[in-house]
């Protein structure tokens, strides 16, 4: 056989731990793990409010189904009242579609040397799962409102909804603000 010493377990495992460490990463930091489960939060968040808006585009459509039929000779215009409801359902649906992109494109800390010599980036990313756990409770929250309900039923509640999607906002501004003031 060739020389054993290439296969050696304690020479390939120095020389990964330097690689990891000359590409800025190593697997077995608390910050990477953080980093990580920060990321499979979020597009968890995200794929709440993606069922949340299937939910909402079903009811719309159902809506716009029932409430404002084909034109007939003797009613060639909708319902005033019904357009209405059902451009306030699309507009809902429009506002949480939108929540899902933000929620896919809020940042996390970088990991780079500069962020870990000047900031304390574990201590932000353990504030950083706070908000998740507040988005991700609201998310379901949502998702769970508008779950198997009808137009009428979101149209009568839209106040409450149309807060919870404020709510949402406002936790995702308050998570960047949090990278905002560690950067400082």
């Amino acid at each position: 056989m060739g020389d054993q010493s290439f296969y050696e377990p304690g020479a390939l495992r120095h020389l990964a731990i330097n690689l990891f460490n000359g590409w800025g990463y190593n697997f077995y930091r608390r910050e990477n793990q953080l980093r990580a489960d920060d990321q499979l939060v979020r597009s968890k968040a995200a794929w709440l409010l993606g069922l949340a808006v299937a939910s909402l585009d079903a009811a719309e459509a159902d809506y716009r189904r029932v409430h404002i039929p084909p034109p007939t000779r003797a009613h060639p215009y909708p319902d005033a009242a019904a357009v209405a409801g059902a451009q306030a359902l699309e507009r809902l649906s429009r506002s949480v579609s939108a929540l899902v992109g933000r929620v896919n494109a809020q940042p996390v800390p970088e990991n780079d040397r500069m962020t870990q010599r000047y900031r304390f980036e574990a201590a932000t990313l353990a504030t950083l799962a706070d908000h998740d756990q507040q988005l991700v409770g609201l998310c379901e929250t949502l998702r769970s409102q508008v779950t198997g309900r009808d137009g009428a039923w979101i149209l009568d509640n839209l106040p409450a909804l149309t807060d919870g999607v404020a709510a949402i906002e406002a936790t995702l501004r308050g998570r960047a603000g949090v990278l905002l003031e560690r950067a400082a």
